[in-house]
C-alpha cells in the first residue's frame, strides 16, 4: 500500500483553498483516496480557542501543536484502512507553519512538550508545496474580502510568506509555486509538481548541478531562509544505469533515514524512488554493506532564493569549492543564483562530480 503525506502551505491569499479542490479532482481521478487534514488554526479559532482567548500565545501554541499532531495521527491510521492501495494525505498547513507566530523560547517549549525535534516534525512529511501569496508578484489580486480572518496588508502578507518558506527550508522536498503565470496555470504547476513527486506517471527527477567557489558560510548561516543539514550517505550499488544508497539526514543529533534508488534516463533526467526507513533498518543496511561502493559525509545548506530551492553541499576534503544542486520541473527552466554564489561551471553531466564518485574518490 502506498501512503504519502504532503503539506500545502503558503502566505495569505495564495490559493490554498482552491488548490485543495484541484488536488481532489486531479488525484481521485488517478485512483487515489485523497484525505484532507483541515487547517488547525481555523478549527481552533472557530471553536473559541485562539491566541487572544488563551492566557498567552504560548498556551495557545501548545494547544495548536498537540491538536495538529493528534489529528494527523488519526488521518494516518485511517489511511491504512482505505479500500484503495494509493492514499494521499493532504495537510492544509503542517506542524511547522505556526513557527512563524512563535519566538524561539516558545517554539523550544512547544517542541519539548510534544517530545519531538524540529527535524522530526519537519521531515515527517513526504513533501511540502508552498504557494506564494498574491502579495508577491500578483498584488492586483491580493484581497482580504474573501476571508474574514485575513487582515494583513500587502507588505505584511509578503513578510509572512517569507516566514513560512523559512520555516520549511531544510525539508528534502520543498517546492515553491510562484505567481509568474496566471492563477489557473499556477494551479496546474502545483498539480504537475505533486504528480512528479508521486511518480505519476513516473517519479522523474530533473537536476542541475554546478561547481561553485567555496561559499561564505557565515553569510549562509545568517540567512533566515537557509537551513544547515548534516548528511552521511552510503552507496549499496553504483553502476552506469542504477544507484542505490542509504542516507542519514538531520542536525543537532536528530536524524531521519532514507533508502533511495535512482535509474538514469539521460544526463538531466532520472527516475527516483525514495522511502523513509527506521534507524534499525539503516544500521542493518550499513553494517552489511560493501563499503567499496563508497561512503560520504557532507554539510548541506538548503537555501530558498527567488522561489527556487538550492542545496549547497560542502565537503570536508575541499576548501576552495563546493557543489550547488537544484531540482527543476522542466529542464529548460532558468536557474537564478544569488550574487553571493560564484559559479565556476555546470557539472550536471560530469561523472567526476557525482556524489557516488566523490564517495569513492577524494578529488583535489
Amino acid at each position: 500500500m502506498s501512503i504519502s503525506k504532503i503539506v500545502i502551505t503558503g502566505g495569505p491569499c495564495a490559493g490554498k483553498t482552491t488548490a485543495m479542490n484541484w488536488i481532489a479532482n486531479a488525484f481521485r481521478g488517478r485512483g487515489y483516496d485523497v484525505l484532507f487534514v483541515p487547517e488547525t488554526a481555523t478549527e481552533l479559532i472557530t471553536g473559541g480557542v485562539a491566541p487572544w482567548t488563551c492566557r498567552t500565545n504560548s498556551d495557545y501554541q501548545h494547544c495548536h501543536m498537540r491538536f495538529q499532531l493528534d489529528k494527523e495521527k488519526v488521518f494516518e491510521q485511517a489511511a491504512k484502512v482505505m479500500k484503495r492501495d494509493k492514499v494521499l494525505i493532504v495537510c492544509d498547513r503542517g506542524a511547522l507553519d505556526n513557527k512563524v507566530y512563535m519566538d524561539e523560547e516558545t517554539f523550544a517549549s512547544v517542541l519539548a512538550s510534544v517530545g519531538a525535534s524540529e527535524v522530526e516534525l519537519r521531515d515527517q512529511y513526504d513533501a511540502v508545496f508552498h504557494l506564494v501569496t498574491a502579495a508577491k508578484g500578483a498584488q492586483e489580486f491580493y484581497t482580504t474580502s474573501n476571508n474574514t480572518a485575513r487582515t494583513e496588508t500587502v507588505e505584511e502578507a509578503a513578510a509572512m510568506d517569507d516566514g513560512f518558506i523559512a520555516a520549511w527550508t531544510g525539508h528534502p522536498h520543498l517546492r515553491v509555486i510562484d505567481n509568474t503565470t496566471d492563477f489557473t496555470e499556477k494551479m496546474k504547476r502545483l498539480i504537475a509538481e505533486i504528480s512528479s513527486f508521486l511518480g505519476e506517471p513516473a517519479p522523474f527527477e530533473i537536476e542541475r548541478k554546478y561547481l561553485i567557489e567555496y561559499p561564505d558560510i557565515a553569510w549562509l548561516e545568517s540567512l533566515p531562509n537557509c537551513e544547515k543539514v548534516d548528511i552521511i550517505q552510503l552507496y549499496l550499488k553504483v553502476d552506469e544505469k542504477e544507484e542505490i544508497r542509504v542516507r542519514q539526514r538531520g542536525s543537532d543529533g536528530h536524524y531521519v533515514y532514507y533508502l533511495t534508488r535512482k535509474i538514469k534516463i539521460n544526463d538531466h533526467k532520472r527516475i527516483q524512488m525514495e522511502r523513509r526507513i527506521s534507524e534499525n533498518e539503516y544500521l542493518n543496511l550499513i553494517m552489511n554493506a560493501n563499503d567499496s561502493q563508497g561512503r560520504i559525509r557532507k554539510v548541506r545548506y538548503c537555501l530558498t532564493y527567488d522561489n527556487q530551492y538550492f542545496q549547497i553541499d560542502v565537503y570536508p576534503f575541499w576548501k576552495d569549492k563546493a557543489i550547488a544542486e537544484i531540482e527543476l520541473h522542466d529542464v529548460s527552466e532558468k536557474v537564478r543564483f544569488p550574487k553571493e554564489i560564484k559559479v565556476i561551471r555546470e557539472v550536471t553531466d560530469d561523472p567526476e562530480y557525482k556524489n557516488a564518485s566523490l564517495a569513492r574518490h577524494r578529488p583535489k
